[in-house]
């Protein structure tokens, strides 16, 4: 089982395409929906703040995924409980 390298603070995803973040130029984000079961909310992965969408995807209420990204491309989210920090993994 990898072992989880944090390696920022946790945030609220910005809720607007203009905020997003790289999480510190990080290529692997965690991110949780802290919400309800049931309460899903979309992310989006796009190239700049504010610039070309690459994709979004919904994580249900309590869900954890973890996004392999560009380090420039920048998250948002449907809602601020969507939760998420820069990580690595380690054997």
């Amino acid at each position: 089982m990898p072992i989880i390298n944090v390696k920022t603070t946790e945030i609220a995803c910005p809720t607007s395409a203009g905020a997003g973040t790289s999480f510190t130029n990080a290529t692997l984000v965690r991110l949780v929906n802290t919400a309800a079961s049931g309460t899903n909310h979309v992310v989006t992965l796009q190239e700049s703040a504010g610039g070309t969408g690459v994709g979004t995807f919904t994580i249900p209420g309590q869900g954890v995924e973890y996004l392999e990204k560009d380090p420039t491309w920048t998250v948002f989210a449907s809602s601020a409980a969507i939760k998420g920090t820069k990580v690595g993994f380690t054997n």
